[in-house]
């Protein structure tokens, strides 16, 4: 069951004083990526076809994470009258596709895609924290609060079947190791990529990746603090079967917070060239 609906949103707080420019982009994109659960939960149950007590928790999930999206993108409306957020789904949900069908996980094993859902909730519930603590308005920080709060509950969903899974197939440490850090890697991949497009850019504006994904990693990624970095190190290492917290895991924490810290700053300079080059950084809002 739903832990809250959006009339429970307190709307009439939205103080547009108060609205991050740079956040709104970001925000567009996430509502495209979370409204699109239904088809990672036709994919999920397609691949558990057989497992009817995960179907259910699957059905459930998605619904939750359908609501994120219709949350977002009404503050995103918002925020920016004239962002059209059934229109830019549409054409999400008509560029970007997944094989709901699917036989078999495309990560190997059962026990590899909860892991990598493991990863995917571990890294979102990272992301609306960072991104409601940083913001001043207040709707956004009480919508960011309570997705954060689901995803780090799915994470615990996502975990505990995995766990059930991992006493069936044994999956090595190694195995788990890389579908961790595969899962972690596709972050830049076109899922968001193309959600930025579909939500920023104007329709006939011609989809470019690079551009796309700077756009979106060199906003989202400011946000981030080390202890959200921290948190989430803790989360995989639980994921994979280390100790989340201790001195490796703290290693590993100080480790990535220093690459996030250089991948931030390139997508800065690459934004920089891009507003050098067109006078905007979304040209595409500016001619819309």
């Amino acid at each position: 069951m739903k832990h809250w609906t959006l009339d429970q949103v307190a709307w009439d707080r939205f103080d547009p004083s108060k609205v991050d420019p740079e956040v709104i982009p970001l925000v567009k994109a996430a509502a495209m990526v979370e409204r699109n659960g239904d088809d990672y939960a036709l994919y999920l149950k397609s691949v558990f076809r057989d497992d009817p007590d995960f179907q259910y928790a699957a059905d459930n999930w998605a619904v939750e994470e359908v609501q994120h999206g219709d949350a977002l993108g009404r503050w995103a409306s918002l925020a920016d009258a004239s962002f059209d957020y059934p229109a830019a789904f549409a054409r999400y949900r008509a560029g970007y596709t997944i094989d709901i069908k699917a036989d078999a996980s495309i990560r190997g094993s059962r026990t590899g895609e909860l892991i990598a859902r493991c990863m995917v909730e571990t890294g979102t519930s990272s992301y609306y924290t960072a991104l409601g603590e940083a913001s001043d308005e207040p709707v956004l920080k009480e919508i960011c609060r309570l997705i954060a709060a689901d995803e780090y509950r799915h994470f615990k969903l996502f975990y505990d079947h995995m766990k059930r899974y991992l006493a069936r197939e044994n999956l090595s440490f190694p195995k788990r190791l890389r579908v961790a850090l595969g899962r972690v890697g596709e972050t830049e991949d076109d899922e968001l990529a193309f959600a930025f497009h579909c939500s920023n850019d104007a329709p006939g504006v011609a989809y470019e990746h690079n551009r796309c994904i700077t756009g979106y990693m060199g906003r989202a990624m400011g946000f981030y603090r080390f202890r959200h970095i921290e948190r989430g190190m803790g989360m995989i290492f639980k994921s994979i079967g280390l100790e989340p917290r201790g001195r490796v895991s703290g290693l590993a924490a100080r480790a990535a917070w220093k690459l996030l810290c250089w991948r931030r700053d390139r997508y800065r300079q690459a934004m920089a060239r891009e507003v050098a080059a067109n006078g905007n950084a979304l040209p595409a809002q500016q001619a819309a």
